[in-house]
Formats: structure tokens, C-alpha cells, sequence
């Protein structure tokens, strides 16, 4: 997906979420939870949300969890073959563009030091540096990690390689992976969706010593020229953000090859895809057969610019 100049230029969205399951027979209870709102961060600004469940939930609850993500929690008890929860927010967002020349002042080993002796959070710093259940960070994560981000080389470069190398060498291939598969997998592989792209880029840069997050959301797509959008054609996305010397956070897309600009849009970030999951839960039913439907809708609403 190219980038311009105007990518980066402020604006509104309205998303619409859906997520859909149907079985072939009654579920007489269910529990979940789920990630079903937006993240008011420093670049984009929540203007509405709503989230509506069907069934009408017997209880729903909201908190924030331990990296500031919302996490609602709905239980259905109400007999049911059809369960469905649906966001839908306008959101104002506003991206800068990354000075990949100010980050190349430190070298990867420099940044990595300059971040640990920082006096900033321990906890959630360090939760961002140790491996976690999707991100290995064995002898083959190890050596990709070193063949892109070794120790003197300049840290904006790095970042901009990290996901142009992955870009590069790995196949956006739906199907060849799941939530199961492992990072030397995936690079025995060479092929996988965003989720794979970002666990192995979060995998690399924990390797070389700098706290990297998992971050799920949307992006902005396009149709095919001469096409016309497709209602619910758009889809979730996932991308990395890695922590700099200087406290801010630097969010960059493997699948795209290049760094977020105002195309993206933050529901949620944690170690990985585990830690923000759109929705998991537990259900009761005698089904033997049950289908899921996601529909997305990321829709600009000022004018081109």
C-alpha cells in the first residue's frame, strides 16, 4: 500500500465492527469478552462509540486492563442461534511523520541502553521486552533479528528496514498460518498474514533489547480503480510499535512496508495478538456446526484533501 505526503493529514472516520456467530442449535449460555471499543491515544480522539450485543446481554460490565486497554464483558443466558456485537465510533486522527533522521542519533545498542537506564515504568516497560506466549524469542527469531537490527547500526534505519525486510522476503499468504503457528514457522515459511508480520517484528526488536507492543486496529483501504467500495469489505489490521530513547512510541506496518500514517485507526495494544483478541469466551450448546461473520467498515468522512 503506497504512502503520500497526504496520508498524514488529519481526519474523521466512522468504523462499524460487526462480528457475527450462527449455530444450528440453541446456546443457552454465554460469556465473553472482548476488545469492542476505540483506545483514545495521542493520535487519534474518540468523537462517538457505541457498542450494541444480541442477544440484549443479561449482564455487560467494562473495565480497563492492565495496559489501558477497554475490555467489555458480556454474559447471554437468553436461548440463542444468532449472536452478534457491533461498534461503530467516529474518530478524529492525526499521525505525524516518523524523523527516522532524529532516531538514527543512536545505534540499536544505544537505544536499547538508553531505554533501560530511563526512569520510566519497570513493569510495563519490561512487559514489552520479554518474550510472551505468540512471541518467541528462540535461536531463529534471534538470527533474523541480527541480520536487520544489529547493534551499530543507525535506529531509524533499522526501524525502516525491520519492516522492509519483512516486507520484502515474506508472502501476505491468508490460510498458510494460524493463531497457533510459531514465529520459526513463519520464518520457515516466508509467508503469513499481518498478525504473523507483526509478532515477527515485535520478536526482532525484543531480541535486540527495545520494548516492542502488539497493536490491533483498522486502516483505511482503497478499491480496486474503477470499483466501488464494498459494504463490510474492509477488515481489521495489526501492526507494531516500538518504544525510543525518547519515551515516544514509533508504530511501524511489515505488511505495508512503511511507518502508520492517519490511514490508522487503534482499538487495542498489548504483548501480542493473545492480549487483545476481538472477542474469545466460552458458550453452551448441544451445536455441532457454527460459522463466523466479520464485517468492517472504515469510512472516511471529510473530503479528500
Amino acid at each position: 500500500m503506497a504512502q503520500r505526503d497526504s496520508d498524514f493529514t488529519p481526519r474523521r472516520y466512522r468504523v462499524r465492527h460487526t462480528t457475527r456467530y450462527d449455530y444450528d442449535e440453541d446456546v443457552v449460555g454465554c460469556y465473553e469478552r472482548g476488545f469492542l471499543s476505540l483506545r483514545p491515544t495521542p493520535t487519534q480522539q474518540i468523537a462517538s462509540v457505541s457498542v450494541e450485543v444480541s442477544p440484549e446481554p443479561d449482564l455487560s460490565t467494562r473495565h480497563w486492563d492492565f495496559f489501558g486497554n477497554e475490555s467489555f464483558y458480556v454474559e447471554v443466558r437468553t436461548r440463542h442461534t444468532t449472536f452478534a456485537a457491533t461498534m461503530i465510533a467516529e474518530v478524529d486522527v492525526a499521525w505525524p511523520k516518523v524523523d527516522v533522521a532524529g532516531l538514527d542519533h543512536w545505534t540499536v545498542a544505544e537505544a536499547a541502553a538508553a531505554i533501560r537506564e530511563a526512569d520510566r515504568d519497570p513493569v510495563s516497560e519490561t512487559a514489552f521486552r520479554l518474550p510472551s506466549d505468540l512471541v518467541d524469542l528462540g535461536v531463529e527469531v534471534r538470527e533474523f533479528a541480527r541480520s536487520v537490527l544489529w547493534p551499530d547500526r543507525p535506529l531509524g534505519q533499522a526501524l525502516s528496514g525491520l519492516y522492509e525486510t519483512i516486507y520484502r522476503d515474506f508472502r501476505y499468504t491468508k490460510g498458510a498460518t494460524s493463531v497457533r503457528t510459531t514465529l520459526p514457522e513463519i520464518l520457515k515459511l516466508k509467508a503469513g498474514v499481518c498478525q504473523d508480520f507483526a509478532h515477527l517484528a515485535i520478536g526482532s526488536l525484543r531480541c535486540a533489547g527495545l520494548p516492542a507492543r502488539y497493536v490491533s486496529g483498522y486502516i483505511e483501504t482503497a478499491p480496486p480503480p474503477g470499483k466501488p467500495k464494498l459494504e463490510g469489505s474492509d477488515a481489521t489490521h495489526a501492526w507494531v510499535s516500538a518504544l525510543t530513547p525518547t519515551g515516544d512510541w514509533v508504530d511501524l506496518d511489515p505488511t505495508n512496508d512503511h511507518f502508520a500514517d492517519s490511514r490508522y485507526i487503534v482499538t487495542a495494544w498489548g504483548r501480542d495478538f493473545r492480549d487483545v483478541s476481538p472477542l474469545k469466551g466460552v458458550i453452551f450448546t448441544e451445536a455441532k456446526k457454527s460459522s463466523m461473520d466479520v464485517a468492517v467498515d472504515v469510512t472516511r468522512l471529510d473530503p479528500e484533501p
